[in-house]
């Protein structure tokens, strides 16, 4: 036990000393800024609450930093300061700018009616709304009525606050200068928080808006906290409490609004459409930085994607892409960005961002000072735990490479035999198959008690899924040497089976050897003796796709029983170095929970699914010539 605490003692000392070195602190902040708190107008009439942080120091003029937020811009009161120092507002103030927070129309101090992810509107006309207007009437009053500013204003935000960092960019603001969208709210049906590739993110999905998409009949400070689970163990509370339809009728009842609205549109259609934030970024004018994490359990696809479509859409305009080896806002003062879980980046990479990217960024376009030369992307590859400057992203020389299946749970970048003239797809070497039971389906992390939805599993150790028969496990040989992988990953499928629906699981996982030191496993020395890297299957990449959207995601289709059909799908960019004398594992599986909802497995309407629809399915992974399963790997040669 004394080791033990001891450790534990070693490991909390490490991270206060490793902590991200912001000057700023609250007696900075108190003697060198007031705050005022101000309702600022729409052209509707609605106002809008915001908490603005003006220096004291009047010799100069300072730029404007705003956040637009559905968390609440608290503490409320002029004499209440915010805990801006330890965050990356915190850079900020030490350069006295001009600190803004805002509650977005109809959350929190603001009036008017709130609208998850509001769509975009890009013919407004008279006192019509939307995100892209309420940011540009609220940067038309700061920059006419507060004292002191330069007339540049930047707009940077996370998770959320990211969508409306977009939708300030969409603004079109004279003074709006520099915009930052991080770990942005991009697409909710595709690869967002909500739904990935259409299948319904349970443990997310219910766990925010249970609290979240309680209604609020007027202003308020602090909400109502809804629905409390009691049951620890998630895992559990999720499967007895049955399909989805139970959870709104046991713990949510008609008063969440969006959760009622979502359960509404179970395919991609023109709801979804409309929230897709890329929709909202054409002829951009300010100069733009997309920010996000590999390791984001919640918008990592927000990230890779918006920066794609900004580039699509604005081939010449300033877009640059940083990516981190981080969690859900890691880089914003959450973390130092030096380990997640067992596994270890080797730096502090947080701080290493904020001074290198971020802070020059803002620095230049908004303070005038000297450009810095930021790379078009900026990468953190995991493995070998090196920052990397491109050109572009993808990068030129990226190749696509085919890794297939092959028989006996191996994979190779060579196809697979074919089939001889008396051997038939049926045999035993043409597939390896598997039962999925929505009864008992896979969790997606292996702790005997599930309590939440950790960042961590992003990382986590594989192995427990790897000795289950419901997932299939395939490996390479030992590689010979390193392989670099940077890029979008696709999985392209060939598979049958006896039900009408069925999801597809992939996970890209990295397998350390069995003679692994403390100094070298992947988990830092003050994790040595906590975490036995010898074997570790660390998770890289896991992505599922909803069966029946794999030829449309407008229009689904049932699988015709027992026929061999084809399912491709893409997994969020990945950017990781797997080490010469580790394997590289693909683990196929049919459900991931309570991360994902269960598949029926019978085709229908799953917000509206019945005990009864839910049975086992037999499913059959292919892998011979002509039927060859494959994952298509960004792959980047060796220097």
């Amino acid at each position: 036990m004394r080791k033990n605490f001891m450790m534990l003692l070693l490991l909390c000392i490490a991270a206060n000393s490793w902590a991200q070195p912001f000057m700023a602190d609250s007696a900075f902040i108190a003697n060198n800024y007031v705050k005022q708190e101000k309702m600022i107008p729409m052209r509707d009439g609605i106002r809008l609450f915001t908490s603005i942080y003006i220096p004291k120091d009047s010799a100069e003029r300072h730029p404007i930093l705003l956040t637009r937020t559905p968390y609440s811009c608290a503490p409320y009161g002029v004499d209440k300061f915010r805990a801006i120092w330890n965050t990356n507002h915190g850079l900020y103030a030490m350069k006295k700018y001009i600190i803004v927070f805002q509650d977005v129309r109809g959350r929190y101090m603001s009036e008017g009616q709130f609208e998850d992810v509001r769509p975009f509107n890009p013919n407004k006309k008279g006192e019509e709304t939307d995100e892209a207007s309420d940011t540009y009437d609220a940067i038309d009053w700061l920059v006419k009525y507060l004292p002191g500013n330069n007339g540049k204003v930047g707009v940077f935000g996370i998770s959320y606050p990211g969508f409306y960092s977009t939708m300030a960019a969409a603004s079109h603001h004279p003074a709006l200068k520099a915009v930052s969208p991080q770990a942005p709210v991009t697409d909710w049906f595709m690869g967002d928080d909500f739904h990935h590739n259409g299948a319904f993110m349970l443990f997310d999905g219910f766990e925010f808006y249970k609290g979240f998409g309680v209604p609020r009949p007027q202003p308020v400070t602090r909400y109502n906290p809804g629905y409390q689970r009691t049951e620890k163990d998630a895992y559990k509370f999720y499967l007895e409490t049955g399909p989805l339809p139970a959870f709104n009728n046991r713990y949510l009842g008609d008063s969440i609004a969006f959760w009622n609205t979502l359960m509404k549109h179970p395919v991609y259609n023109e709801f979804w459409q409309a929230r897709d934030a890329r929709k909202a970024v054409n002829n951009l004018q300010p100069a733009m930085l997309v920010v996000g994490g590999t390791y984001d359990a919640e918008d990592c696809f927000g990230a890779w994607n918006l920066y794609k479509a900004i580039e699509t859409a604005n081939p010449r305009h300033y877009n640059k892409i940083t990516m981190g080896p981080w969690f859900h806002g890691a880089w914003g003062g959450r973390s130092n960005g030096s380990y997640l879980g067992a596994v270890k980046f080797g730096s502090n990479t947080s701080y290493w961002y904020q001074q290198h990217v971020e802070l020059p960024f803002f620095e230049h376009f908004l303070n005038n000072k000297p450009a810095t030369d930021i790379a078009e992307a900026t990468v953190f590859f995991s493995g070998s735990n090196e920052w990397k400057q491109f050109n572009e992203w993808p990068v030129k020389n990226m190749q696509e490479q085919a890794l297939f299946f092959q028989p006996g749970g191996k994979l190779s970048f060579k196809r697979p035999a074919a089939l001889k003239p008396t051997e038939k797809p049926e045999g035993k070497k043409a597939f390896t198959s598997y039962i999925s039971d929505p009864a008992n389906p896979v969790p997606h992390e292996g702790s005997t008690v599930i309590e939440s939805r950790t960042r961590e599993y992003m990382t986590n150790d594989q192995r427990f899924a790897s000795a289950r028969k419901d997932v299939l496990t395939f490996k390479t040989e030992v590689l010979k040497e390193n392989l670099t992988l940077g890029g979008p990953v696709y999985a392209d499928l060939m598979v049958s089976t006896d039900a009408t629906d069925i999801d597809l699981v992939v996970k890209i996982i990295d397998e350390f050897p069995n003679n692994v030191s403390k100094a070298t496993s992947g988990a830092d020395t003050v994790y040595s003796g906590l975490t036995d890297m010898n074997g570790y299957q660390m998770l890289v990449r896991g992505e599922i796709m909803r069966g029946k959207f794999r030829n449309s995601f407008e229009a689904p289709e049932p699988f015709v029983p027992n026929k061999i059909t084809r399912v491709k799908f893409y997994l969020p960019d990945v950017a990781h170095v797997f080490q010469k004398g580790h394997r590289l594992v693909i683990q196929v599986q049919s459900s991931w929970f309570p991360l994902v909802d269960r598949n029926p497995q019978t085709f229908t309407n799953i917000y509206e699914a019945k005990p009864e629809d839910f049975k086992k399915a037999s499913i059959q992974l292919y892998h011979t010539e002509g039927v060859a399963s494959r994952i298509l790997l960004p792959v980047i040669p060796n220097e």
